[in-house]
């Protein structure tokens, strides 16, 4: 597995590279926002740690070209930025997790084990379609009549099993399991966070289709039809 880092502190990168490589990850390791995006562009990685302060294009720029260019290569903020609110604008522009300096080694670890065991994406790229809403799971682009927004991997695979099972309870150890792995260590926090997220790209295309809470078992994705 290769990993990409895109770190200005250059002592932190060095280590980083250190322990990755330790652990039997190859790396690549840049130190501004421009020659990141520039390795992102050009090369191919299984993962990529990126910082939020970053000379010449800060993080979040980074994020967003990326994913505008359809890149859907797994990211995890790696940054001392660690309010609510900047963990909700990294993740809400792209980023697949969201880690706060200082943290332990083996935390980081075990995300991008988490990220790394993610299930396959589902065959076929034909949109997926449910009541007023169309899903392009290629682009992680979720469409409403005229409207559209992009979504982040996490939320299009949540969102991709829902559309999949359509008005049907999916149990909140079902959705654990097929969107973050059988054997991923997760909070069950995340999934009400994650859940909340979609409730809002919903509410921001106008879709008649909602997620309904199923007290005590799960969330059900359900139409004006119901």
């Amino acid at each position: 597995m290769r990993i990409l880092i895109i770190e200005d502190d250059k002592s932190l990168a060095e280590t980083l590279r250190f322990q990755l490589e330790y652990n039997h990850f190859e790396t690549d390791v840049c130190h501004n926002g421009e020659e990141g995006l520039h390795f992102i562009e050009q090369q191919s990685h299984d993962l990529i740690l990126l910082d939020r302060m970053l000379p010449i294009l800060d993080g979040i720029s980074v994020l967003k070209i990326t994913r505008e260019k359809n890149i859907s290569t797994p990211i995890i903020f790696v940054t001392a930025l660690g309010a609510l609110n900047d963990k909700i604008t990294g993740l809400d522009c792209g980023a697949d997790d969201y880690l706060v300096k200082p943290f332990d080694f083996e935390e980081l670890l075990a995300r991008i084990r988490c990220i790394l065991r993610r299930p396959p994406k589902w065959e076929g790229c034909k949109p997926l379609e449910y009541e007023d809403l169309s899903y392009d799971t290629e682009q992680k682009k979720l469409y409403c009549g005229n409207i559209s927004c992009s979504l982040s991997a996490r939320e299009g695979d949540l969102l991709e099993f829902f559309l999949r099972n359509p008005d049907q309870t999916i149990p909140r150890s079902s959705l654990l399991s097929k969107v973050w792995g059988p054997d991923a260590e997760v909070e069950d926090g995340n999934l009400d966070n994650y859940i909340y997220f979609l409730r809002r790209r919903l509410k921001s295309v106008k879709s008649r289709a909602h997620l309904k809470t199923i007290r005590g078992i799960g969330y059900q994705l359900e139409g004006s039809h119901v």
